[in-house]
């Protein structure tokens, strides 16, 4: 498999296959919200198109980065989340990068949102469909965020079927500057069990599609094969 690690900006062109990583925090959120039954979760590209489309759907959950903000239901921190009921909603997620990351590749055949919650499953995805060439959106920090990065080699190393062990990988990400700033409390609408809940792997047995749905980019959860049933989709 040719994978290439990429930031936003350096995006030149529309890939086939690109897999948006934000492990600290927008994907491992989402990971979570699946978990805690949420339907769908509309990718939102500003705070004014998230907090209209609350305003249109007042029965959607609309979170964000940051500190608590009038219109928004909650905020983007995996501990914060997890113990909310999600059961049938929709929920509206804008993040600084997470998001724009996904929302920049919307146009690819296939765009796969992950962290290390859900690494496995998204590298069965890639295996499955016997991806020749996959794009990685590295999302923080202009691409070299190395929580992001490290989890990008990871499912990269995983989908080539390279048996690639995880702990150095998570040990990276552990050392990062986000989880430093998550732990110190530089980042605000963060819970204390934050950055471990972001390195924990592989948490949920699914991986994460967006797709566009009536102009909205839509992440939903989806099976991943099992590595006896990984045959070409």
């Amino acid at each position: 498999m040719d994978a290439r690690f990429l930031g936003i900006a350096e995006l030149a062109e529309v890939p086939s296959v690109a897999v948006v990583v934000d492990v600290m925090r927008a994907y491992t959120v989402a990971a979570w919200a699946f978990a805690r039954g949420a339907e769908k979760i509309v990718l939102a590209g500003s705070l004014d198109e998230a907090l209209a489309l609350k305003g249109r759907h007042p029965d959607w959950v609309a979170l964000k980065d940051g500190p608590a903000a009038a219109g928004f239901d909650a905020v983007n921190s995996p501990g914060l989340l997890r113990s909310v009921d999600l059961t049938g909603r929709t929920v509206v997620q804008k993040t600084t990068a997470g998001t724009v990351g996904a929302l920049a590749v919307r146009e690819a055949d296939l765009v796969l949102c992950a962290g290390f919650v859900v690494a496995e499953a998204t590298a069965q995805v890639l295996r499955a469909r016997e991806c020749g060439s996959v794009t990685f959106v590295v999302t923080g920090e202009d691409g070299r965020a190395d929580e992001d990065l490290a989890c990008a080699q990871y499912i990269a190393g995983r989908a080539a079927g390279a048996g690639t062990a995880a702990a150095g990988y998570l040990r990276r990400a552990g050392g990062s500057r986000a989880a430093h700033e998550l732990a110190t409390g530089v980042r605000q609408g963060v819970h204390p069990d934050d950055v471990a809940l972001c390195l924990e792997l592989d948490r949920f047995p699914f991986a994460m599609v967006a797709a566009s749905e009536d102009s909205l980019m839509v992440l939903r959860p989806f099976a991943a094969p099992s590595p006896a049933d990984e045959t070409p989709l």
